[in-house]
């Protein structure tokens, strides 16, 4: 079983805080499948630690006010083409982020607040056909 996997998950620490999202039960389940670490955000040579980010109608802002939204369609353009030609049985990504969430995501607001939705990583993969779930699903 291939299965692509959030790269803060592993223990990377790629966030926007520079920080990880490391999951020991999420590590255990792995073992004994073949993995495919992915961080959308580094293949777009986005710095780490940057300003924390939230979908605000439809679009990728910084918590400055910055209009972030090609730099994230990017990274999700460089992931989906690094995974191409890669047979995936199961897609376990990050819960709330803007690029990975799978459930729910920051209402946009920065306050933290969740609300139903999805990244725009995740959607991607979702409308692509493949088996997506939220790391809180494992």
């Amino acid at each position: 079983m291939k299965v692509l996997v959030s790269a803060c998950i592993m223990g990377t620490n790629c966030k926007y805080n520079g920080k990880n999202n490391k999951n020991l039960a999420v590590i255990n389940f792995l073992k004994d499948k073949e993995v495919i670490s992915i961080c959308p955000e580094v293949l777009a040579g986005m710095k780490i630690p940057r300003p924390c980010a939230e979908i605000v109608n439809g679009i990728v802002v910084d918590e400055n006010g910055n209009d972030v939204d090609s730099e994230y369609n990017k990274a999700v353009s460089m992931a989906l083409s690094k995974i191409q030609n890669e047979d995936i049985d199961l897609v376990i990504l990050q819960s709330r982020s803007p690029t990975c969430g799978v459930n729910q995501i920051y209402d946009g607001s920065f306050t933290g607040k969740l609300i139903s939705g999805m990244g725009f990583f995740a959607k991607a993969l979702k409308q692509r056909g493949y088996n997506v779930i939220d790391v809180e699903e494992v």
